[in-house]
């Protein structure tokens, strides 16, 4: 059984195919991949930058968490001294109350008399 283009005087380098169609669909399938291998590389590299900016903000968002933290920590002891404070004797509030008026009011009025 003979093909067209196959036997003994046919050239040996394209195997049988007439250089009418194969060559064109060659060079179609060859742009193909050159355009599916430059997206692909595109892709590749914009998930490795989203990996890097992801493990930069949870780096962040685990030194904020800790902040966080410590400024609750010392929220809490802050108000455990108000809490303490208020448990005390009003009497001994109202003396120190009074004390930090009278302080503020003569710093006032120093202020006032040396201008």
């Amino acid at each position: 059984m003979r093909r067209a283009g196959l036997g003994d005087g046919a050239p040996s380098g394209n195997y049988g195919y007439t250089n009418s169609g194969y060559s064109v669909y060659e060079e179609e399938n060859e742009r193909l991949t050159e355009s599916l291998r430059t997206k692909v590389s595109a892709i590749k590299s914009l998930s490795i930058e989203i990996g890097t900016e992801v493990k930069n903000q949870n780096k962040m968002l685990s030194e904020m968490d800790n902040d966080f933290d410590s400024a609750g920590g010392l929220l809490g002891a802050t108000m455990g001294r108000l809490r303490t404070l208020s448990r005390g004797s009003q009497t001994k509030l109202l003396c120190y109350m009074m004390l930090f008026s009278l302080f503020v009011f003569f710093v006032i009025y120093w202020i006032i008399k040396l201008r």
